[in-house]
């Protein structure tokens, strides 16, 4: 007979403890094959396509979508060992073969492994590596009966069926005690939405105990009065948008940044007519077009080059700044579904064409949210430009744990004095933003005057080519 597998949500690296199931890819009874991707979900980083380390037939999934899951829930269950067209049709049948096919063939899809590596499951022996804590519900038909909330009372001091620490938080903050709740998820698993729809009828019992509270007198006096009235209408014109997904860690990555750096900010104007120039002629000479972002950006390898103390991170932990060798230089992109950084992987060996490619590719996966948690994190120094919003200057917030941004602002035409003669320029507000603890005011100036003198005059950059 076949072996029943359930398939959890695997650990997607970089920390990330949960995900929203945004579309599933297959359904109940779909044959799926080894590395399929079964379902597409959005992480704090990224989207991506989720795929089964098992082949056979899909009997249940667990979360509709739009469902929030937090990593090691269950996914889906597949039947392993049987195909769509040799399933059993009658229950008598499965009954008598369910014994005898135990031994042989329910094992031998257990050697059918992965190659698609996943955190907690690996790439072989996947039926023996781990271990299923699954409810005793009998098999209709041969097909295991999707699992049902927990009804029993639990004892006052069992376990509580929560995974994620989220509902744990919520719970506790709202005072709400988990073990009166029967959990709508897998085998009675308590998720957010049991929780807040406990909340949720707890507020409604506690507003019409109010309501009653008052009497028939109260409500009679209320009547003439316009003004309370009003209230429920003011209320109800409030939104809330949950800070879930990219909106969420942008937040919280933010609020850490503020919480643990102390930065500080400098700028200055600069004159960019000259670069301006140097692009227009090295793209009028033929072949793949130069990017301002991508001269910004060589620009900034070869002022990090100079001032190696900026490329770095500070460990609180073990009270020491790290340096790094490698540039790898995160630029801030606006998408459709919030604020990512996409970061360019060795920007100190490219140059200036490369650069312009990378930069292309990576805006475009942004845009499409495809980029992969690989491609959005580790970077060590960051290049903000925000003059493409229209506006000349900002103190931006550092992406932590990095410990500087460069900021640049729009060039436009303005009123400076070149050469002793007021004439008309292209120019730029520079602003840099760094960690004070990894330096002195003395090195952030030297490394914003650095880009600057590039920036007027790139001719300076062909001592480090």
């Amino acid at each position: 007979m076949a072996q029943v597998l359930e398939f959890k949500l695997p650990d997607l690296g970089e920390g990330l403890t949960e995900a929203e199931i945004v579309r599933w890819l297959v359904e109940v009874g779909d044959v799926v094959a080894v590395d399929q991707p079964v379902v597409e979900v959005e992480t704090a980083k990224a989207m991506v396509e989720v795929p089964c380390p098992y082949g056979g037939v899909v009997t249940a999934r667990f979360g509709a979508e739009g469902t929030e899951l937090p990593v090691g829930a269950p996914l889906l269950t597949v039947a392993v060992g049987e195909t769509a067209d040799a399933r059993p049709s009658g229950g008598a049948d499965t009954a008598r073969t369910g014994g005898a096919g135990d031994g042989a063939s329910g094992r031998e899809p257990a050697a059918e492994g992965s190659g698609n590596v996943l955190v907690g499951y690996g790439t072989s022996q996947a039926p023996a590596r781990r271990r299923r804590v699954r409810s005793a519900a009998p098999a209709v038909n041969g097909r295991p009966r999707t699992p049902e909330p927990v009804r029993e009372t639990r004892p006052a001091d069992g376990p509580v069926p929560v995974i994620s620490p989220l509902v744990r938080r919520l719970a506790r903050q709202n005072g709400l005690d988990l073990r009166e709740l029967t959990g709508s998820g897998p085998d009675g698993l308590i998720l957010r939405a049991d929780v807040e729809h406990a909340l949720a009828l707890r507020s409604t019992t506690d507003r019409d105990r109010a309501d009653a509270a008052t009497g028939p007198t109260a409500q009679a006096t209320a009547v003439p009065s316009a003004a309370p009235a009003a209230s429920p209408g003011r209320a109800a014109s409030v939104t809330r948008v949950p800070l879930k997904g990219i909106r969420g860690a942008v937040a919280d990555k933010l609020s850490r940044s503020r919480t643990e750096i102390p930065d500080a900010t400098c700028w200055v104007d600069a004159d960019a007519t000259e670069l301006m120039r140097t692009r227009a002629a090295m793209n009028a000479a033929g072949g793949p077009k130069i990017s301002v972002l991508a001269l910004l950006a060589r620009i900034c390898t070869a002022a990090l080059a100079r001032f190696p103390e900026l490329n770095a991170s500070v460990d609180t932990g073990a009270r020491e700044i790290v340096r790094y060798a490698d540039v790898h230089l995160g630029f801030a992109a606006q998408t459709e579904r919030g604020l990512v950084v996409p970061v360019v992987r060795d920007a100190h060996t490219r140059d200036a064409e490369s650069l312009t490619a990378e930069f292309a590719r990576l805006t475009e996966a942004a845009r499409a949210g495809t980029l992969t948690p690989a491609e959005l994190t580790g970077g060590t120094f960051t290049l903000n430009n925000y003059g493409v919003f229209g506006v000349d200057g900002s103190t931006p917030i550092i992406n932590h744990p990095e410990a500087a941004m460069l900021g640049v602002g729009r060039i436009v035409p303005k009123p400076w004095v070149h050469e002793g003669e007021l004439t008309v320029r292209q120019v730029v507000q520079l602003s840099f933003t760094f960690d004070h603890r990894v330096c002195d005011g003395g090195t952030a100036g030297g490394f914003l005057r650095y880009v600057a003198d590039c920036v007027e005059q790139p001719a300076v950059l062909l001592r480090t080519l």
